[in-house]
């Protein structure tokens, strides 16, 4: 639990400089532990600290990544149902067990979850290597990508008969990854929406290097039925890191990182019930009319998004390598620009194959009435036409 000002006194009688300088800190960054009420009736969010038991994860010069992983999973989640109303916490683990890795996805949709987050630490050859990065289920745009999903996916080794219970997928085999490709998953933007919330924090608040968000094919993500986040906390193979990631007070900041973001999507999301996702208020809105052919014509239309914003960017060729049929589309507090206008999802997987050298994250998604829906939603329903 992170400490209060008040404890710290009562008890010890004196704290020191350096310790309340971090109690105060905590306290800010999660709102001053102020509890907050989402209007949804409830929220259920699975914390998964990966690895377990005889799966040690990555192993440091001190440490195993299995019990930094569960040290931070128990933080975040006592920090949670502590401070935001009707939030129920589930974890896949609570102590040093094995768990397979389709029981911890299973375990999410059986309980109809709302949020999954799956909590790692990472490891790297080049000692050096350090930041924060959060993953989202997608296609690896390198090899770096790649390799950190195998080496997560590479737990179903130590399950008995993984051959069977996940169809043949061999985590060592990079054609086993093809699977992937063919599916989009529909919680994509909730997804990169709760990992750009925990890349902020951990950059901003922990002072960590942000890595970014990324995309890579994660079976734990691929299997889960809500927005599911993987994120790797640090490197464990960082001698600077690896103090850090055990140390009391890192513990406690990535757990509050973590805590702030999960309130800040729900506050997001409860902002939004009962209410269009796209909001714009034509008192401060500034900007010029959309071009998109989606607006209220009721046409889903198909795009490839080549660059996600907070920041407004104007619209020229010069800003977008040269495309000039980008398309601005405001959505979940963010700025979309996108390339193309398709009625049909293989006209725009055609486009997308033509701009990757220059965009090589660029993705497909779909448009109806400025909107962003769940692209298989989409697909479906343009079928059924």
């Amino acid at each position: 639990m992170i400490p209060r000002i008040k404890n710290g006194l009562r008890d010890k009688g004196i704290i020191s400089t350096a310790g309340l300088i971090l109690i105060i800190f905590i306290f800010i960054i999660t709102g001053g532990f102020i509890p907050d009420k989402p209007e949804k009736d409830s929220w259920i969010i699975v914390l998964d600290p990966g690895h377990g038991g005889r799966d040690p994860g990555a192993v440091g010069s001190f440490s195993y990544e299995k019990n930094i992983n569960l040290a931070v999973a128990l933080k975040t989640g006592e920090l949670i149902e502590n401070n935001i109303r009707n939030a129920k916490v589930i974890y896949t683990r609570k102590t040093d067990v094995f768990m397979d890795l389709a029981d911890r996805a299973n375990l999410a949709n059986k309980n109809k979850a709302d949020l999954f987050i799956s909590i790692h630490t990472n490891s790297h050859p080049l000692k050096s290597t350090y930041g924060a990065e959060t993953y989202v289920m997608g296609v690896h745009k390198n090899q770096e990508n790649l390799e950190v999903a195998m080496k997560e996916n590479e737990v179903i080794l130590l399950e008995k008969d993984y051959t069977t219970k996940y169809e043949g997928f061999d985590p060592k085999s990079p054609e086993s990854y093809i699977i992937f490709t063919l599916m989009q998953s529909a919680f994509f933007e909730q997804s990169t929406d709760l990992a750009s919330k925990i890349q902020k924090q951990f950059s901003t608040q922990v002072r960590r290097y942000d890595r970014g968000v990324k995309q890579a094919g994660f079976w734990v993500l691929y299997m889960t039925t809500m927005p599911s986040v993987l994120t790797e906390l640090g490197f464990i193979s960082n001698a600077s890191e690896e103090k850090f990631l055990n140390s009391k007070s890192g513990q406690d900041l990535l757990a509050a990182a973590l805590y702030t973001s999960v309130r800040d999507y729900i506050n997001e999301v409860d902002k939004k019930t009962g209410i269009s996702a796209v909001r714009i208020d034509e008192k401060t809105d500034n900007r010029e009319p959309e071009k998109s052919t989606s607006a209220g014509t009721g046409q889903i239309v198909f795009m490839v998004q080549v660059i996600s914003s907070s920041k407004k960017l104007q619209v020229n060729p010069k800003n977008f390598k040269n495309l000039d049929d980008i398309t601005e589309i405001y959505y979940g507090n963010r700025y979309r620009y996108a390339s193309g206008k398709f009625t049909g999802y293989q006209e725009a997987l055609e486009h997308r194959k033509k701009i990757e050298l220059i965009f090589p994250d660029a993705f497909v998604i779909a448009v109806k009435e400025n909107k962003i829906l769940p692209l298989q939603e989409a697909i479906n329903e343009t079928k059924n036409k």
